[in-house]
């Protein structure tokens, strides 16, 4: 397997693992869910990248395969993509997936991969960041796999949906609900068949660029999740794509000067349910509180998230209903 040769014949690489193994962790309780926070300092590369259009033009893209570190082993993966160990994990066992040419990061017509991907990779989930919510690589197309149920969202999304979730439409094989758990907005979307869920991703995009200030594209952050068939009588199967919806970057909290500074740029596995703090002081003073702002203040406005499902459920019944 990629990733215990990757160990094996990468020091650099075995020692990020290593030390990964005994992270510190705290847990918030929320009403119905927990926010967990680690401290994972090997992410300090990455939650301090700089994003900007000049940092970005004058750097060599590390996701390009001229640019890769000399032991990183890119292993071809379709046509148009590539696996590579990531070299700073944030789940037990991480990869990520870039196009194998230097094209932006943008979702709109590459999203129908993910739930291929999410069946391939079927002991995790994939993630998208967006050029501006979170991707330390905003020029290159990637995706992202990590080990499921390692965040908090993979074992408690039903319950979300069933505590703050409003259904936008409901038939034998698509779901697709607006959620609102006070701290975060998200979009999922349930189906059976992958089809179905590019149908009702573009639907959504449609009407979500409409509402989101993103420049390049819609604010978002995306996990997908595929649940294979256990037996022929089994109901629960299929893909589960779920869409964390941004208003911006970065909390106040990142540019804030001395003491009252936090470095936390949320991506999706924040979203999902596992802050990622590379300083250990950070770890030590942030508060539930602080959680619930940075996450306030970085996802989309209430009127805004009324709009789009309004829209939303018009649309999808006029065009995916059973």
């Amino acid at each position: 397997m990629l990733l215990e040769e990757q160990i094996k014949f990468w020091p650099e690489l075995e020692k990020s693992y290593s030390s990964y193994k005994t992270p510190k962790t705290k847990t918030f309780k929320f009403n119905g869910f927990v926010i967990k926070v680690q401290n994972n300092p090997g992410r300090i590369t990455s939650s301090s990248a700089k994003v900007d259009e000049e940092s970005i033009k004058v750097r060599a893209c590390f996701l390009c395969p001229e640019n890769l570190y000399s032991k990183q082993k890119a292993i071809q993966y379709g046509e148009d993509f590539l696996i590579l160990v990531n070299p700073f994990p944030i789940f037990p066992e991480h990869f990520t997936i870039p196009h194998k040419d230097h094209i932006p990061q943008a979702v709109k017509e590459w999203f129908g991969r993910m739930p291929a991907f999410s069946k391939d990779f079927s002991r995790d989930v994939i993630i998208y960041n967006g050029p501006a919510c979170g991707a330390s690589a905003p020029d290159h197309l990637h995706f992202q796999a990590g080990s499921k149920f390692f965040m908090p969202i993979d074992n408690g999304f039903h319950s979300l949906k069933n505590e703050y979730g409003e259904i936008l439409i409901e038939n034998d094989s698509l779901v697709v609900a607006g959620i609102d758990d006070g701290l975060r907005k998200f979009i999922s979307i349930e189906t059976k068949e992958s089809s179905l869920a590019e149908k009702a991703f573009d639907i959504f995009y449609h009407f979500y660029s409409r509402v989101s200030n993103g420049k390049t594209e819609p604010m978002m952050n995306i996990i997908c999740f595929y649940e294979p068939r256990q037996n022929q009588e089994s109901k629960n199967y299929g893909w589960r794509t779920i869409i964390f919806l941004r208003e911006k970057h970065r909390p106040s909290h990142y540019f804030r000067e001395g003491e009252n500074r936090i470095l936390l740029s949320p991506a999706a596995v924040d979203f999902g349910g596992v802050c990622i703090l590379p300083l250990e002081k950070d770890f030590e003073k942030i508060t539930k509180e602080d959680v619930a702002e940075i996450f306030r203040e970085v996802s989309i406005g209430k009127e805004q998230f009324e709009y789009l499902k309004a829209d939303l459920k018009k649309s999808l019944k006029a065009n995916l209903h059973s």
